[in-house]
């Protein structure tokens, strides 16, 4: 779980940071793409563990609430099973030019 959780914001941190402000993107990427503890990044920026934990996790909040409201992820999520079904159906012999043109409409009607 909290591997998935960590790829998840990961994820979300990627397709959503233009939206943080300056303070909200150190913190998470100090937390999440450079594993600093919370206590570490309370000491470089020489504020309380709470007041990062906090900020930490009003930002995961609204990463959640810019997917809920966007949806970039979910989409990104499409378009790759797409692109692997087709790169599969492209692999296959058997698969026919309709099959693979199926696939690349459903995969425009992703965005």
């Amino acid at each position: 779980m909290l591997l998935e959780k960590t790829t998840r914001m990961n994820f979300l941190f990627d397709f959503y940071q233009a939206l943080l402000t300056d303070k909200q993107r150190s913190y998470m990427e100090l937390y999440y793409l450079d594993d600093h503890s919370l206590g570490e990044i309370a000491e470089s920026y020489k504020v309380s563990r709470q007041a990062v934990y906090d900020n930490i996790r009003r930002t995961e909040a609204m990463l959640e609430e810019y997917e809920d409201k966007l949806r970039l992820f979910e989409k990104f999520g499409e378009r790759q099973a797409v692109l692997e079904q087709l790169t599969a159906a492209i692999k296959d012999e058997a698969s026919t030019m309709e099959d693979r043109l199926a696939l690349v409409e459903q995969l425009k009607e992703t965005d």
